[in-house]
């Protein structure tokens, strides 16, 4: 098998970010005729409900459901899945549930509300969302982690009903996506999939409820009718390839650094795999071992390809320059396997999620660290960020005013809304004042 080159680009050179956005440049242009078949799909079932998702389902998954109330898991199903785990799986899932469920917990938005001096009170009320529905890939892409990751904030947030919806190929379900969703306290299961599934819980059928936010990863057909659905009902985001930037001083094993670009690269062709350091000789290492370390890994075609394709070893100067070159990127995940990565870390405006030195992998946070694995992609760290509980609840502004600051801010509104042309809302703001 050829030597695997990685592309080289130098922050010396003049044009360095022109090369670096070159490489970081993805085409996620809609396609159109997928575009059109998802419309399809959920004209189909906004028009036929049921018998649509019905039709849908047994084309696309081939099976032989008859009537709408098969498309449901009974809660016994969930919970025989977790009773038949082996201790091993039973204890991971647990343990990763724990973790996630008490770092869900500290980001819990509170209700507050404060006094002014005329009695008038102003303040924020917190409150859940009603229904979330909750989509998880199916057949060979079954995730468990992302069930905990999405269910777990849900159910801490105060959602009063999460629906998942899972597709079941041939009929076959994951036993450990199932145990996920026992344990994380999902309240339906529906084995549907596609954006047959995204359109039921936008818009609700006789059988599948209409939901306030759908949440979860999915192929191309999934996101688009994310995209479609977007404003009848919230969604978390529209998620573009897996990335991976690794920031290292020189002083880690090449071939932990080479393992952890693999942990990316080895999602699809189109993930992203960087690394940047001061250091030429060790991102010569590091090549190394990536070519001693590939033929062992199962998915070597696909790391191969992404590494290939999409893949880029950065040298620079020093770790500050290091730490522009991050920020222009806003990786999706980023690793400080340094010396001292609190003092780097200052540096660091835009990333989804930081792991902090030598021995904290990114792998660890795809399962069991604690912190939602749900993270922006493709520079939207810039402006956004990891799924949390915060994203289930919402915040209605209070506005309580006492007679004194009824007839005072009733003058303000008058002459702003008068300047404005709109003489009802000043008269209703009149009738208030003394």
């Amino acid at each position: 098998m050829n030597t695997l080159k990685i592309r080289r680009l130098d922050f010396a050179d003049s044009d360095f970010f022109n090369q670096l956005d070159q490489r970081l440049a993805f085409d996620q242009a809609d396609d159109l005729e997928i575009h059109q078949r998802v419309l399809e799909i959920i004209g189909k079932v906004r028009q036929h409900g049921d018998a649509s998702v019905i039709e849908l389902t047994n084309q696309f998954d081939h099976r032989q459901i008859k009537k709408a109330a098969e498309l449901e898991l009974p809660k016994t199903v969930l919970q025989n899945a977790w009773d038949n785990l082996s201790a091993n799986q039973a204890e991971s899932l647990q343990i990763a549930a724990n973790r996630i469920r008490a770092y869900a917990e500290e980001q819990k938005l509170e209700s507050w509300q404060y006094v002014e001096d005329d009695g008038t009170v102003l303040g924020q009320k917190i409150s859940p969302l009603d229904k979330v529905g909750l989509y998880v890939p199916g057949g060979k892409a079954s995730y468990p982690s992302s069930v905990l990751m999405n269910a777990i904030p849900a159910k801490v947030a105060g959602v009063k009903e999460l629906v998942m919806v899972v597709p079941t190929p041939n009929d076959e379900t994951n036993p450990m996506v199932l145990a996920a969703a026992y344990i994380a306290g999902v309240d339906r299961v529906f084995t549907i999939g596609g954006a047959q599934a995204i359109a039921a819980l936008a818009y609700g059928t006789k059988t599948i409820p209409a939901v306030d936010k759908i949440v979860g990863p999915g192929n191309i057909y999934v996101a688009t009718a994310k995209k479609l659905v977007f404003g009848k009902v919230g969604i978390d985001m529209i998620a573009g390839p897996s990335e991976i930037l690794v920031v290292c001083d020189g002083q880690t094993s090449a071939d932990w650094i080479a393992m952890d670009l693999f942990s990316q690269a080895e999602h699809d062709e189109d993930a992203q795999a960087i690394l940047i350091s001061p250091d030429h000789d060790f991102l010569d290492q590091v090549e190394a071992s990536i070519n001693k370390l590939l033929p062992e890994m199962e998915r070597a075609d696909i790391i191969r390809s992404s590494l290939t394709n999409r893949g880029a070893f950065i040298k620079v100067a020093g770790l500050d320059q290091a730490a522009d070159v991050v920020n222009h990127i806003a990786p999706e995940h980023l690793e400080l396997s340094v010396e001292n990565p609190e003092d780097l870390c200052q540096k660091i405006q835009h990333a989804g999620a930081i792991f902090m030195g030598r021995y904290t992998a990114e792998a660890l946070g795809d399962y069991c660290a604690g912190p939602n694995h749900v993270l922006p992609t493709s520079g939207t760290a810039r402006f956004s960020s990891p799924l949390g509980v915060y994203d289930f609840q919402k915040r209605s502004s209070l506005i309580n005013c006492s007679p004194k600051s009824a007839s005072r801010l009733g003058e303000i509104a008058s002459i702003l809304a008068r300047s404005e042309g709109l003489t009802a809302h000043a008269r209703s703001a009149e009738y208030r004042i003394k």
